[in-house]
C-alpha cells in the first residue's frame, strides 16, 4: 500500500515546473509529521479535517484551506492518474468572507514615501505606476524594457495568468526606469549592488506602521493603482486589459467606486419621467 510520503515525492517530481512548487514543498513539510508514513487508504475525511484544524487555529482558516486544497489534489492524482485507492475522501473547506478592496489615498502614499526606505521608495513608484504584482516588479529585467517606445513586457511563464502581459509606461514609470538605468546590466530594481528579490521585507512592514497604515499589504498597492484608475474615468474593459485580468469579474470589485461612470447612463430614465407630474394631486387617467 503507498504512503501519503511516496505521494507527495512523487507530486513534486511530476510538479516540478509548476510556479508555485516551492509552495507546495513548504506545505508538505508542514503536513509530514502528521501524514508522512500513513497509507493514502488511512487518510480518510476525518483525518484530514484534524490536520486542517491544526492549520487553522495556527494560522487562519483560510491559510488551512490551501492546505486542504493540495491535500485534495494529491489524493485526486493518487486515485485518477496513479491509481493507487480507488476513492478520494470528501474534503470540506472553511467559508471564507469576501475580502473587501484595500486601497491608499493619494495623501496616504505620500505618507508613505516620506517612510520608507531610499531603496524602496523606486520599487513602490513602479509598482503604482503599472499596477504589476510584485514578483513581476522586483525582478523585472531591462532585456523586458523597451524605454524609447515606452513599453514593458512581462513574459507568460512569469505572470500569474501563464500570458504575457504589455505593460504601457506612463511618465512616473519612465521616470524610475531613468533613474536606475546603469546600476546593474541585467535587473532593473537592485539594493547595495544586488538585484532586488523581494519588497515585502521588515523595512517595508515598519514604514506601513511609521506612515499610520494598517491592514495593507504589498498586493494592495495593485488595488491602489485599479482602484486609482476607476476613480479617474478609465472604463473597466480598458482597466482588464492594463491589468491583465482574464475574468470580468475581477475588475467588477472596483465599479462601485466610480458611480460617475454610470451617471450619463442613469439620467436615460429620467428624460422620460420628466416633467414630473403633481406628485401631490389625485391620480391622472
Amino acid at each position: 500500500m503507498k504512503s501519503w510520503e511516496e505521494a507527495a515525492q512523487r507530486w513534486l517530481r511530476e510538479k516540478k515546473r509548476k510556479k508555485t512548487i516551492d509552495e507546495d514543498r513548504q506545505k508538505l513539510e508542514w503536513l509530514a509529521p502528521y501524514l508522512a508514513h500513513r497509507p493514502l487508504s488511512d487518510i480518510d475525511a476525518e483525518r484530514i479535517a484534524a490536520v486542517a484544524e491544526l492549520k487553522a487555529t495556527e494560522a487562519s482558516p483560510s491559510t488551512a484551506n490551501r492546505y486542504l486544497s493540495l491535500i485534495r489534489s494529491i489524493l485526486r492524482r493518487a486515485c485518477l492518474r496513479w491509481e493507487w485507492v480507488p476513492r478520494v475522501p470528501v474534503i470540506e473547506l472553511y467559508p471564507e468572507p469576501k475580502r473587501r478592496v484595500r486601497w491608499l489615498t493619494r495623501r496616504q502614499v505620500v505618507r508613505l514615501f516620506q517612510e520608507l526606505p531610499e531603496h524602496q521608495r523606486p520599487v513602490v513608484a513602479f509598482a503604482l505606476a503599472t499596477g504589476l504584482r510584485q514578483a513581476n516588479v522586483v525582478r523585472i529585467e531591462w532585456s523586458q524594457v523597451d524605454l524609447p517606445r515606452r513599453r514593458a513586457w512581462v513574459h507568460g511563464d512569469q505572470a500569474k495568468g501563464q500570458l504575457p502581459i504589455a505593460v504601457p509606461l506612463n511618465q512616473v514609470a519612465v521616470q524610475v526606469l531613468q533613474e536606475a538605468e546603469g546600476k546593474h546590466p541585467r535587473r532593473v530594481f537592485t539594493y547595495r549592488g544586488r538585484p532586488f528579490n523581494a519588497a515585502n521585507t521588515r523595512a517595508w512592514r515598519r514604514a506601513l506602521a511609521r506612515a499610520g497604515i494598517e491592514d495593507f499589504r504589498w498586493h494592495d498597492l495593485r488595488h491602489t493603482w485599479a482602484s486609482w484608475h476607476v476613480q479617474e474615468g478609465t472604463p473597466l474593459f480598458v482597466l482588464q486589459e492594463l491589468g491583465a485580468w482574464r475574468s470580468e469579474a475581477m475588475v467588477k470589485r472596483y465599479a462601485h467606486l466610480a458611480p460617475h461612470q454610470f451617471a450619463e447612463h442613469a439620467e436615460t430614465v429620467s428624460q422620460l419621467l420628466l416633467p414630473l407630474p403633481d406628485l401631490d394631486g389625485p391620480p391622472d387617467f
